[in-house]
């Protein structure tokens, strides 16, 4: 069993283990490893680039293409340099060097200071706690295949249900590194979980229709702690086959931040 998303090949490239695989095609990635490593890209050149803004608090995720289950090239670049707030752009291709995914990552530099009082903060109670959520995950693959929402993480449901269309509260743990051997970092835990919005909060069942997210958007006012990421998910759609999952997304200490993935609705058959 591979012991990571993604295995280096030098030079930019990556190689994508069973992990990092999909729900909807043996031969296509998750949006979630997708997701971590462009963070891992994105981090990487804003740490490089000595400024004070270098931790991201946002990630918007174009998915241009199906990510296939092949070698990957991966390029970041810092598009807008600055001290107290930067731009990094990924851009993730094939071997033939087709585009498939397009990513902008903010960062701003991060500094205690006194604030007034009155203030709306954005501190929530917590939700309710994994101890009590459900394991288990009612989506079919082939036995013989790993995959990234069963083998590449962990789940805890502790509102709602895989298998009953509606909201629901996930708490999401990577069970392994994005790279071999490196630490996963908060950032990359967050977005990693963040794509399953659709997936958990879906209202209606798949083989009636699909709703395919072509992008991702993760802010965050503070990284997790520990390595687990709730993602309270609920998806709305309008009658012209247009939507968005939304979710706030905690961790143990409270509300970290909010994610949002727009939806392509389309009946099957």
């Amino acid at each position: 069993m591979a012991d990571s998303l993604f295995v280096p090949l030098g030079d930019g490239r990556y190689q994508p283990t069973g992990l990092s695989r999909g729900p909807w095609s043996p031969n296509a990635l998750h949006g979630g490893p997708t997701a971590a490593l462009v963070a891992h890209a994105a981090e990487t050149v804003l740490a490089d680039s000595g400024a004070d803004a270098h931790l991201p608090v946002r990630l918007t995720l174009d998915l241009e293409r199906a990510v296939p289950l092949a070698p990957l090239s991966v390029h970041a670049e810092i598009v807008r340099p600055g001290r107290k707030v930067q731009v990094a752009e990924v851009v993730i291709a094939d071997d033939e060097g087709r585009r498939l995914a397009r990513a902008s990552v903010l960062a701003i530099r991060r500094r205690e200071m006194t604030l007034p009082d009155g203030l709306i903060r954005p501190v929530e109670p917590q939700i309710a706690d994994r101890s009590v959520g459900q394991s288990s995950l009612d989506w079919d693959f082939p036995d013989d295949q790993l995959v990234f929402h069963a083998d590449g993480t962990e789940h805890r449901v502790v509102k709602g249900s895989f298998s009953e269309p509606g909201p629901a509260t996930d708490w999401i743990r990577l069970r392994v590194p994005v790279l071999p051997g490196v630490e996963p970092t908060g950032f990359q835990r967050v977005v990693a979980a963040a794509d399953f919005l659709n997936g958990i909060s879906s209202v209606v069942d798949l083989s009636e229709a699909t709703f395919i997210n072509p992008d991702l958007t993760v802010t965050v006012h503070r990284l997790p702690v520990g390595e687990w990421v709730a993602v309270d998910a609920v998806t709305r759609f309008t009658d012209e086959g247009i939507g968005t999952a939304e979710a706030d997304l905690y961790d143990e200490r409270g509300r970290l931040g909010r994610a949002v993935q727009t939806l392509l609705f389309e009946p099957v058959g």
